[in-house]
């Protein structure tokens, strides 16, 4: 499969200024042969914390990567603010930072963020998820994360004996840009998988900087494709039998397994 990630900068706060910008570049990365097409976190506002940014589920985030996905014929994915819609009141009327898989028959499949970024205060105005999601796609088992989630290597582990592909969508500030980066690789040597990171570029609302540092992984750890702190669009193929044959060649799991056995 052939994957890409947009890296874009994000007009705060203002869903409808976002689509516009955003649809020719979905456009342009199905035009390079893109069968999936990856956003960065809460590309509809930024990473905005202000009262009342959530949308409800199938609200106009979702349905902007629904009409792009019928429009091209792939799938496109993406994070957003989003009310659940068994929410009760209280906490419940908070959003989750949600991750929206769009498929072109209209299928659409969700991932919560687990891990709020409580230094920023994301604890306070965002609720947690439940836990991973994988996802098959021709042939490719996918498991989407969201930026803070990336420095938690524990649930990373867990999923990846069921994971050929993890999606990570970020607004991962430039002052922390070395970790990004490193952390994308690590995840990808560590659990044998292509790591597709997506990063934001530009500056927020709030003065935040972000300089992008997109780039696609390879199962041992290799640059297929980087990005410099402009918009632009990164696009490698990805393939399920060179993550198994990664795995035959060197047989981490049944290491990581045995230890944990031990412990436990």
């Amino acid at each position: 499969m052939r994957i890409a990630a947009v890296q874009h900068d994000i007009v705060w706060e203002d869903r409808e200024a976002n689509f516009a910008r955003l649809a020719p570049q979905v456009a342009r990365a199905a035009g390079a042969g893109a069968e999936l097409v990856l956003l960065s976190e809460t590309f509809s506002t930024g990473f905005s914390m202000t009262p009342g940014i959530g949308e409800p589920e199938d609200g106009p985030s979702a349905d902007f990567l629904r009409a792009r996905a019928a429009e091209h014929g792939i799938w496109v994915a993406g994070s957003c603010p989003e009310i659940a819609g068994d929410s009760g009141g209280g906490d419940a009327e908070l959003p989750y930072n949600s991750f929206v898989l769009a498929g072109p028959d209209g299928t659409v499949h969700r991932y919560r963020k687990l891990h709020p970024f409580t230094h920023g205060g994301e604890h306070e105005r965002f609720r947690a998820g439940d836990g991973p999601v994988t996802v098959t796609i021709g042939g490719l088992r996918i498991t989407p994360f969201i930026c803070y989630d990336l420095r938690f290597a524990d649930v990373f582990w867990r999923s990846a004996p069921e994971t050929d592909v993890y999606l990570v969508t970020a607004n991962w500030p430039a002052a922390r840009r070395l970790h990004w980066t490193t952390l994308l690789q690590a995840r990808a040597i560590e659990n044998q998988a292509y790591v597709v990171g997506c990063n934001r570029v530009g500056v927020a609302g709030d003065g935040t900087e972000y300089a992008g540092d997109t780039r696609i992984v390879g199962p041992t750890g290799e640059l297929l494709a980087t990005a410099a702190a402009v918009e632009t669009v990164v696009v490698a193929d990805v393939d399920a039998a060179e993550v198994a044959a990664t795995r035959d060649r060197f047989p981490v799991f049944k290491d990581r397994q045995s230890m944990g056995d031990r412990r436990g």
